[in-house]
């Protein structure tokens, strides 16, 4: 079965959304472990993506720059 791609802004939404629950009335503390690894996995994720955007911006202004 494939897993669609989520966008960078899917991506984006989807941490707001995860570091909102460290503020809502839905915390618990028994949770906030996973919850946090689940974070900062996704950060780490949108990370690598706006590097591979940023390389390929620089890629297509030095094409122009020619």
């Amino acid at each position: 079965m494939s897993e669609t791609k989520k966008s960078l802004n899917q991506k984006i939404e989807q941490l707001d959304a995860e570091v909102e629950w460290f503020y809502s009335d839905d915390f618990k503390l028994e949770n906030a472990v996973e919850k946090y690894k689940s974070a900062m996995i996704l950060a780490k994720e949108i990370e690598k993506d706006l590097d591979n955007l940023k390389n390929e911006i620089e890629i297509l202004s030095e094409d122009f720059a020619k």
